[in-house]
């Protein structure tokens, strides 16, 4: 095992279209997308495309959603340590002029423990809050045994507070800000007070608001992508998550800095397709990007 991501499992529908129906209507969408989907479960993804597949504990229904994910998970080679619950989690997501509404149909309700996992080789943890019992247990484990933790903390979940303990690097949406009613600002203090070595919010066209090793508070601008070409933003900061990890993992020399710069190159690329596993970067795609964006870095 070379990292283990913890998350809440969905198959996403996502489709383009101008016209919501209402009543006994019908619309045709324009386009769409059927692929997995959840926080750290598309980032777990993002880091098996790149080149390192990680081990993923992630909820599983005995259904035919579920044996769905299980085939999108062995065409990337990914492990996964299941999570029985009993019906499968859908999102249904409709982007439209740099935004997305989402409807989530979701079965958090876990029928088993989670499982007991050997670390053994494991360098990197990343959680996305679900499963709050899994994600502190292996929080604590990683950081008494020296492996790196990270976070996404898209939103505030029931143990939020106590997991930060446990977390060296957290990554959160400006979503959580409003529901802890802070300013962008109060929460990286916040995730000092915390303990987080690196800390920040990602502000979505506004770029990584962030602090160093060293407290140092410093801002990563978006890449400048004309507004014509971006398509889908749901799962960018997911596919961020999983490219500065992949990038921590292959590169762990390098700085924070060169990770998030990796990782929004990613992201940027994630934006220009429709669906997650469309928007899913190979290494040459962020070289590309990268070069394209050169004199914006």
């Amino acid at each position: 095992m070379q990292a283990l991501f913890i998350g809440q499992t969905y198959i996403d529908v996502t489709f383009i279209t101008d016209h919501m129906p209402t009543g006994d209507e019908k619309h045709v969408a324009s386009a769409y997308a059927v692929s997995f989907g959840g926080n750290a479960v598309t980032a777990a993804f993002c880091c098996a495309k790149l080149g390192i597949v990680p081990d993923l504990i992630a909820t599983m229904a005995n259904d035919w959603l579920g044996r769905m994910f299980q085939d999108m998970a062995a065409k990337y080679g990914i492990s996964i340590h299941p999570r029985k619950v009993n019906s499968s989690s859908l999102s249904f997501i409709m982007p439209k002029d740099g935004k997305r509404a989402i409807v989530r149909c979701r079965d958090d309700e876990h029928i088993h423990p989670f499982p007991m996992l050997n670390l053994k080789g494991c360098r990197a943890l990343h959680v996305d809050g679900h499963q709050p019992d899994a994600a502190i247990h292996y929080a604590k484990l990683c950081r008494e045994a020296g492996i790196l933790t990270s976070l996404d903390g898209g939103g505030l979940r029931t143990n939020t507070h106590e997991l930060l303990e446990f977390i060296d690097v957290a990554i959160v949406a400006e979503r959580l800000c409003e529901q802890m009613d802070k300013t962008p600002e109060a929460m990286l203090d916040y995730l000092k007070g915390r303990g987080c070595r690196i800390g920040g919010v990602t502000m979505g066209e506004k770029g990584l608001f962030w602090y160093d090793e060293t407290g140092a508070v410093r801002r990563l601008p978006a890449l400048p992508i004309p507004p014509e070409r971006v398509i889908d933003t749901n799962g960018a900061g997911d596919v961020f998550h999983g490219a500065y990890v992949y990038s921590y993992l292959a590169n762990p020399a390098k700085s924070w800095q060169e990770h998030f710069e990796f990782a929004r190159a990613a992201s940027t690329f994630k934006i220009q397709r429709l669906g997650n596993e469309a928007g899913l970067p190979t290494l040459i795609d962020i070289d590309a990007i990268t070069r394209e964006f050169r004199v914006h870095a």
